[in-house]
């Protein structure tokens, strides 16, 4: 079993993330990126993240083609942490997240990835609050919607 950083993207119109009913994240149309941090985790790993997720190509030029990156059109990206990501299933009908990195762990990956994203994307970079009970809205895009796991980087595809 592969364990490893991932993230769930979402093209969207528009996102915004909410903590005790007060707007803390919000952003126009865009990328809305769930972030699940593992206990294996790396700060390679957010790199190699940030750097797929701003260049992935889910928009669309003036062909319609799935040409361009948001990178690419300036628009906007929204981070939420999000340790269900790595809930194991496979028992039972109570998900285990056993997988999930500690807050001790987590938080600072979850930052680092968020002002790795800040430095090297031009556009505004909004985020939720970790550990936080969010409450996250979105207008979804398409829908567009790209799961990616770290794990990736490692493979070799012939």
């Amino acid at each position: 079993m592969f364990k490893a950083m991932k993230v769930v993207i979402q093209r969207v119109q528009n996102a915004s993330v909410e903590v005790d009913q007060e707007i803390v994240g919000k952003i126009n149309k865009g990328l809305l990126i769930f972030l699940g941090i593992n206990h294996e985790s790396t700060k390679n790993d957010a790199d190699w993240l940030v750097n797929k997720c701003k260049n992935l190509r889910i928009f669309d030029d003036e062909d319609g083609v799935m040409n361009l990156s948001v990178q690419d059109i300036q628009r906007q990206i929204l981070v939420i942490s999000q340790f269900t990501l790595h809930a194991l299933t496979k028992k039972g009908n109570r998900p285990s997240y056993i997988h999930s990195a500690p807050s001790d762990i987590a938080a600072p990956l979850y930052n680092y990835f968020i002002s790795t994203l800040r430095t090297t994307f031009a556009g505004k970079v909004a985020s939720g609050s970790f550990g936080a009970d969010m409450k996250v809205k979105l207008l979804n895009d398409g829908p567009v919607t790209i799961i990616i796991d770290a794990h990736h980087k490692e493979l070799k595809i012939a």
